[in-house]
């Protein structure tokens, strides 16, 4: 077990200077936190000490609560540790008593007997943090107590924030007159992006109305919308933009800067992390503005885009009318329940290192190494995160692209902590290691919110741990990003016109189903409709639709909450992914009575689906009427734009795949590896599709006598591409490589023969070679059997092979023979 208090060895300078100035509470270079074990049973407070007998804590014990009462009025006491029943005052009224007097003191409850009532009134009332039952687990009262420290640490953090503000408010009140002044560059950035004529912005600067800002007299005087302006700004400006709808914002944090002056210059205050000042403003063009803020507040300022109307809308939340400075903090608690306290992750720099992150601060390690984690998955913008147990250390790895990158390498001995504190995020058992267990954990990185799935799973080396990362603030692309060509595009367009019917994406995990259906939705996008979604979990947010989450564990399943929506006159409903014959047979169903529905299976490719389907059990009759179409796909890497170079194509990549070497001649790319894609030669994803549209000759055979390989090939013969066709065409294109296309799809395995002329390889069935015209030698020319090399006839029709050099002997035998 990792010493936790390792990095609690002092206190920040201003807790000493604090520690000074109060005669009772020691101060030294080197405090330590101090813990106060309080029980009557002397056997139980030797257990408590030894538990904490390598970490480097200051403990002070008590028998009881009179006499802890005396120890915490004598000294300064981090975090008290009591038992529930004692003679005299309980627990419960002894950590009422601490609360009242000493509220900075973190307070944990241990009980061995169940009495519910008075203990969950403590907990209720916040006279207790957190209660942890006898017998306990040493392992995870180690691990309680410290993250009751790092709660000790943010509220002090909070604290020096809360003084931060007000003299910074006092500060910015003064100097309010060097900040009115508008020295922007918006005029000419809307000139340049040709959404406005300098008239017109002349114009819109001379009919200002009080209090309004000149973007929303652009909108209100319809020249320009303020979404044109704001995507403007980001473009010429290079900066992030942030919907302010979709983020939350600490109200202490939005008040930092003095409220008339946010509201004339449109700013809203998102985030302050050590000395940086994360700043939306409709306006950032104004570099002079940030300038004076950085001056007069001794941050760092970092703008960010953000619609004028959203700031004003956020300002009149956090801002109320008459509020004074003193209730700028007043609703900001000092201590919170660590079982509710949310991780928060900050985007850090793109140079700094794991080390750097896990000495930024005097947490403990364990929450700084998975917080580490989590934040380096964001940057680097990973689906997945595996922490695997290994002999001498635990791997941390990221899937990137579709690829898996190791990353980070943590010690052996922290490997235990670490699962148990991803466990304690998603709200699993930290006390089960036998069995797998799944969960989930929402954090916020930057501005973007990330839901992780998070799923343990016991090994011989330790449990290992993949997370799997969802960025809910992700744009939903249009279908011309998606990578389909226009024929392909064009053809899954006239399939999702279609008012009723099931429209399936086919595919393994992670090749973008969701993401094309979520495409396909915001095509068919109209407010005349009305649009349901039922997710596990809901990847995008789509403000137009009704989106449902599942919940199995109470009972919340993909069929049940598809019979109610059907009760909600749904028009389009997206059914995350059919499991079950349950949540087949009601989309089918709701497929024939008028809707149209959109889901997703896991098969290999988009006839197999059909096969998935029959097997699931529903009727073929109801698959060939209700099915409109299917769309399997892939995702393969893109070359990167900034080295790419092209290159003769590898022979065997082409054997493997079965395309002819003439046919990339001179087209075919590669990456080098550059800085701007980490050395990978590619940057970026692109999907390869195969589209099957549902026909009235399909459905027949559908029907009829439905065996796959022979729809296979019907639909071939009208024209379907498969995967491996559009691959090789966006390799023709210079999307991505031979090598990145045998990666995602495989070798090709055909039954196929080499022409004895032309040295081709063709199709094991034609009789005749289509590039030479040359017959095949093995067969006989009348009855198409085959023959073996040293027959002279054919053994089952008695036709001489062709090209024999046995032929004059042969006819005269011949006739011998039949006399």
């Amino acid at each position: 077990m990792a010493k936790f208090a390792e990095l609690f060895r002092s206190l920040d300078p201003e807790t000493q200077a604090d520690a000074k100035a109060q005669p009772q509470e020691p101060s030294g270079e080197q405090e330590r936190f101090t813990l106060l074990l309080v029980d009557d049973e002397p056997g139980v407070l030797r257990a408590l000490q030894r538990i904490f007998m390598d970490e480097n804590y200051h403990i002070l014990i008590a028998s009881d609560a009179h006499r802890a009462l005396e120890l915490l009025s004598a000294n300064q006491v981090h975090l008290i540790v009591s038992d529930h029943r004692m003679p005299g005052l309980t627990g419960a009224e002894l950590l009422r008593q601490v609360k009242e007097r000493w509220p900075r003191i973190i307070r944990i409850m241990l009980t061995g007997y169940a009495d519910v009532q008075s203990i969950m009134g403590a907990v209720n009332e916040g006279a207790v943090f957190k209660f942890i039952t006898k017998p306990w687990n040493d392992e995870d009262l180690r691990l309680t107590v410290s993250l009751g420290l790092q709660q000790y640490v943010l509220i002090r953090e909070n604290r020096r924030l809360r003084e931060l503000t007000r003299s910074q408010q006092e500060k910015l009140k003064s100097a309010a007159p060097l900040l009115t002044e508008n020295r922007g560059i918006l005029g000419t950035v809307l000139e340049k992006a040709g959404l406005v004529d300098r008239a017109e912005f002349q114009r819109a600067q001379r009919e200002l109305a009080p209090d309004e800002f000149i973007i929303e007299a652009l909108e209100r005087l319809a020249i320009v919308k303020e979404t044109k302006v704001a995507r403007a700004l980001q473009h010429h400006l290079s900066l992030e933009f942030v919907d302010l709808k979709e983020i939350p914002v600490a109200r202490d944090v939005a008040r930092f800067l003095p409220r008339d002056l946010c509201l004339k210059n449109r700013l809203l205050p998102l985030r302050l992390e050590d000395n940086r000042l994360t700043l939306a403003m409709a306006d950032p063009s104004d570099f002079y503005k940030c300038d004076n803020i950085a001056l007069m507040t001794g941050l760092k300022v970092q703008p960010v885009v953000a619609l004028s109307s959203d700031i004003a809308r956020r300002l009149n939340d956090v801002w109320q009318e008459g509020a004074e400075l003193s209730d700028v903090f007043g609703d900001i608690p000092d201590i919170e329940p660590m079982d509710e306290v949310d991780i928060i992750i900050e985007e850090d720099d793109v140079d700094i290192n794991v080390q750097e992150l896990l000495d930024s601060s005097e947490i403990p390690p364990i929450i700084r190494i998975v917080n580490a984690i989590i934040s380096e998955a964001v940057r680097y913008r990973a689906s997945d995160i595996h922490i695997e147990p290994k002999t001498r250390c635990s791997i941390v790895r990221y899937r990137i692209d579709g690829i898996l990158h190791s990353k980070i390498k943590i010690p052996a001995d922290l490997h235990p902590a670490t699962v148990s504190r991803v466990k304690i995020m998603a709200r699993l058992d930290i006390a089960e290691r036998r069995k797998p267990q799944d969960g989930r954990i929402t954090v916020r990185a930057g501005t973007r919110l990330v839901d992780i799935r998070v799923s343990t799973m016991p090994t011989i080396s330790g449990e290992k741990l993949v997370m799997r990362v969802l960025d809910k603030n992700a744009a939903i692309l249009n279908l011309e990003d998606l990578g389909l060509l226009p024929a392909a595009r064009d053809q899954l367009r006239r399939v999702i016109r279609k008012p009723q019917g099931i429209f399936v994406a086919t595919g393994p995990t992670g090749s973008g189903k969701t993401t094309l259906l979520y495409s396909v939705l915001k095509e068919m996008m109209q407010s005349t409709k009305n649009f349901e979604t039922i997710e596990d979990p809901v990847e995008y947010f789509l403000e137009e639709a009704n989106q449902v989450f599942v919940h199995e564990r109470i009972g919340v399943s993909f069929a049940s909450i598809l019979r109610s929506t059907m009760r909600q006159d749904p028009d389009v409903i997206l059914v995350g992914e059919i499991r079950d014959l349950e949540t087949a047979d009601v989309a089918f169903k709701a497929a024939l009575t008028g809707h149209m529905v959109l889901t997703t299976l896991h098969t290999n490719n988009a006839i197999a689906s059909i096969t998935r389907l029959i097997d699931l059990g529903i009727k073929p009759y109801l698959i060939a009427s209700a099915l409109e179409g299917i769309v399997a796909q892939r995702l393969v890497r893109r070359i990167c734009p900034h080295c790419r170079v092209a290159e003769d194509p590898d022979p065997e990549a082409l054997e493997l795949l079965r395309i002819p070497a003439a046919h990339l001649a001179g087209r075919n790319m590669r990456g080098r590896g550059c800085a701007r894609c980490n050395n990978t030669g590619y940057a970026g994803r692109v999907g390869i599709y195969e589209i099957f549209t549902m026909n009235e000759d399909f459905r027949h055979f559908i029907c009829e006598n439905y065996k796959e390989g022979e729809l296979l090939e019907m639909a071939r013969g009208g024209g379907m591409r498969l995967l491996i066709d559009d691959g090789i065409e966006k390799v023709h294109q210079g999307a991505t490589t031979l090598e990145e296309l045998l990666r995602v799809v495989g070798p090709q395995i055909r039954h196929e023969r080499t022409c004895s002329h032309c040295e081709r390889r063709i199709e094991a069935r034609f009789a005749f070679c289509p590039y030479c015209g040359h017959f095949r030698q093995e067969i006989c020319v009348r009855c198409r059997l085959p023959q073996e090399s040293d027959w002279l006839v054919c053994a089952f029709c008695g036709e001489k092979r062709a090209g024999s050099a046995a032929g004059a002997s042969l006819e005269t035998l011949k006739p011998r023979s039949l006399s």
